[in-house]
């Protein structure tokens, strides 16, 4: 039998106790056709291919990354826990060489949860890449990192929490925003002040095939990455491209999907979308799977395949070399920060609103960035929501300088006394704590 060229660890969680309803898209039989499909074909027999079972997570893994009002907990389940955990155990297994690669088949997903958390949105509650990077960070002291998002959804969440870090390098390769939930994820979305061009959206015109997603993946993402020099590239690897999947209008196959992994060569993959149960998920992750393993994958076909049925119009094809010239450029040669113009006391300001569509909460949101000249500067989040009113959020980022250390500190405690705030949430990176305070 042929070993795996590349050990590869699959760390999984189907998490059969927890859906949004009994009959919704993102439910348990995304991960049990998955595994049935792994098993028929011998995977986990190959030399090389192991499964793993998740780790949970502690409460104190998602605090480093999100603000969670009213508190962390009731914004979580024991599933949320597992999900992330299944997440940092891919990234454990990465970073100790216990395996070349690890493939995270998790759910629930993540990449729709923002910086701020008030419930779910997009079927997600906290963000497992984020919190998944952000340990690695904590705990093995992993720098510049890159995700690449091939989920058909913009991941609005993941851009959200890394929109001011030029360490993260975030790609998102999605459909078009005008045609799809969550409406964003346009080529102008660059990044903040601090972290220009290193946030770069692919939106991509519904009917895209192979030939769009591989020409994107070649043209753009991989001289990308090459210029950037990630210590770590994770694809947060959505499935929902597929031509057969029910919430979306694209036509990736799963020879696609694994061609894409084979050139992208991720270290680390975490599922997301995806909501083909039976006709698309258990070919494209066992494509995966042989991918990231270094096995060949040229026999995984999917029911009804028919490339002559899915290829893409010339039209798309233009369409898709241009969004790809235009993106190219925005990453080496990004334009002037428009945010700057946005000032108030030596902040940068700005102003967002966010719709919660699984939980039905709109949030109202003012984001403030200190423009520091010696680091990236710390970030105060002042939020409302028809849930929770009146929170604050403050965080001290990786690497800040003295003064922004100080800073943050003077921004909470002024916060406190000042009785504006029911709840008050500090995030301090640098004295590696998370300090909570609630006026109620």
């Amino acid at each position: 039998m042929q070993r795996a060229i590349n050990n590869l660890g699959v760390v999984f969680f189907p998490a059969f106790d927890w859906a949004i309803t009994p009959t919704h898209p993102e439910r348990q039989e995304r991960l049990l056709y998955t595994m049935d499909q792994l098993k028929e074909e011998g995977v986990f027999d190959v030399p090389g291919i192991t499964e793993h079972k998740p780790q949970v997570a502690d409460l104190e893994d998602i605090r480093r990354v999100h603000f969670c009002f009213p508190d962390t907990a009731s914004n979580l389940t024991n599933s949320h826990l597992i999900s992330a955990g299944g997440a940092i155990k891919s990234g454990d297994l990465y970073q100790k060489g216990l395996e070349d690669k690890s493939f995270a088949l998790v759910r629930p997903p993540g990449h729709h949860a923002m910086k701020s958390v008030h419930g779910g949105r997009g079927f997600c509650n906290v963000n497992i890449e984020a919190i998944m990077v952000e340990y690695l960070r904590e705990h093995y002291g992993v720098g510049k990192v890159a995700i690449v998002d091939t989920d058909c959804h913009h991941g609005d969440g993941t851009q959200n929490i890394y929109w001011h870090d030029p360490e993260t390098l975030y790609i998102s390769v999605h459909q078009d925003g005008r045609t799809l939930f969550p409406g964003s994820g346009f080529p102008g979305e660059l990044g903040g002040p601090k972290a220009q061009g290193k946030n770069l959206n692919l939106p991509l015109p519904p009917e895209t095939s192979d030939e769009g997603f591989l020409h994107v993946l070649n043209e753009v993402i991989m001289p990308v990455l090459e210029d950037f020099q990630p210590e770590m590239v994770i694809n947060s690897a959505g499935q929902d491209n597929h031509f057969s999947d029910p919430l979306t209008n694209m036509n990736f196959s799963a020879q696609g999907y694994a061609q894409l992994n084979k050139v992208l060569n991720p270290d680390i993959a975490v599922l997301e979308g995806g909501y083909s149960i039976q006709g698309a998920l258990p070919y494209v992750n066992l494509g995966i799977v042989l991918a990231m393993a270094g096995l060949d994958f040229d026999y995984v076909r999917e029911p009804d395949f028919d490339p002559e049925a899915i290829r893409q119009s010339s039209k798309v094809t233009d369409h898709v070399k241009r969004i790809s010239e235009m993106v190219r450029n925005h990453y080496f040669n990004p334009p002037d920060a428009q945010i700057r113009r946005d000032k108030k006391d030596n902040y940068f300001v700005r102003n967002q609103e966010i719709f919660y569509d699984t939980g039905f909460i709109t949030e109202r949101q003012k984001e403030y960035l200190l423009d520091c000249e010696h680091c990236r500067g710390i970030l105060v989040i002042d939020s409302n929501s028809s849930k929770n009113k009146s929170c604050l959020g403050i965080e001290v980022p990786r690497g800040a300088c003295e003064k922004c250390q100080e800073e943050g500190n003077r921004v909470f405690e002024e916060s406190k006394v000042s009785g504006r705030y029911s709840n008050i949430q500090f995030i301090n990176r640098i004295e590696g704590f998370v300090s909570r305070h609630s006026n109620t």
